[in-house]
């Protein structure tokens, strides 16, 4: 028998610390100007009476908690590994996506009564205000998307952080737009209703993320990882038989480790350990690695049939 634990701690490595850094000043950059903006959004809808743009300002708020939390996350997750945390701290970026999805539902609802309201008894709208202060957010957050634009296919929080500014910027597109009706047709009830809209589509839009973060909580394989596909690459790698107790979880939002027992009755040598690690990581992004080596199926007095 045969054990193998590999981390990739090469070209790979020094690539992610440049990333985090680069991110770390994203973050700060997006959580200023989005504060900025969104006392100017809660003042300006309150002072145009718009519901529609202050239901944006309450969801560009939890935006801004939302990136403050991942940033936090972000820099926990670089904390060293100790005795009692042998993997560090990684998971609390996990913990902070999850919890800035749920988050944002919360602000949905408590925004979606406020609308209702409005729906029911309309007010007039300066639509003039509404339209100034969506068309900056659209600069704001767009500009803030744009440095997330990079990152955001290999990390959830980075991802996160995209979508929500992405959505804003659209969702501010549709406030100028509704503004531009009220002030042409003279329709209260339109501002309200459009608020609606906008909560509908970020509602719906971000329920991929929120279902995306409550599987990495309850450690399920990865969304961008086939686990039939990392089985069938297992076995085919020289002199494997069988793989079982085959195990893939995500240690943060952007680091996956695996663990498998590998039946190789050749055992085990270290440049089959190596091509094994770099090829986990190059094909699938998993850079923790560890493998028992077993000579045949019978080790552990059991000929069970291989999971």
């Amino acid at each position: 028998m045969a054990h193998a634990h590999s981390h990739d701690h090469g070209h790979h490595h020094h690539n992610h610390a440049a990333d985090i850094t680069h991110f770390g000043r994203a973050f700060g950059i997006g959580i200023g100007l989005n504060l900025v903006f969104v006392a100017a959004e809660a003042a300006g809808g309150w002072w145009a009476n718009s519901s529609a743009l202050l239901s944006d300002a309450g969801h560009n708020l939890s935006d801004v908690l939302s990136l403050a939390l991942a940033w936090g996350a972000s820099v926990l997750g670089r904390q060293p590994t100790s005795a009692r945390y042998t993997y560090g701290l990684k998971s609390a970026t996990i913990q902070a996506a999850l919890l800035n999805a749920a988050l944002l539902y919360v602000a949905l609802g408590f925004i979606l009564w406020d609308t209702l309201n409005h729906l029911r008894h309309p007010e007039p709208v300066n639509s003039q205000l509404v339209m100034l202060i969506a068309g900056l957010g659209i600069v704001i957050n767009g500009a803030t998307a744009l440095l997330f634009r990079s990152g955001q296919k290999g990390d959830a929080n980075v991802r996160g952080a995209y979508l929500h500014m992405l959505t804003d910027a659209l969702v501010s597109l549709g406030v100028v737009v509704g503004g531009a009706l009220v002030y042409f047709t003279g329709w209260v009830w339109l501002d309200p209703l459009i608020s609606l809209i906008i909560l509908a589509v970020v509602a719906v839009g971000s329920w991929g993320l929120m279902r995306e973060t409550v599987q990495l909580s309850l450690h399920g394989v990865p969304h961008a990882i086939d686990p039939g596909a990392v089985r069938q690459f297992l076995l085919a790698q020289p002199g494997v038989t069988h793989v079982h107790d085959l195990h893939i979880w995500p240690l943060s939002t952007r680091d996956t480790a695996l663990t498998a027992h590998l039946v190789r009755p050749s055992g085990s040598d270290t440049d089959f350990l190596h091509h094994l690690q770099h090829k986990l990581k190059d094909e699938f992004n998993i850079g923790h690695m560890t493998v028992q080596i077993e000579p045949d199926a019978c080790t552990h007095g059991s000929c069970d049939a291989p999971e």
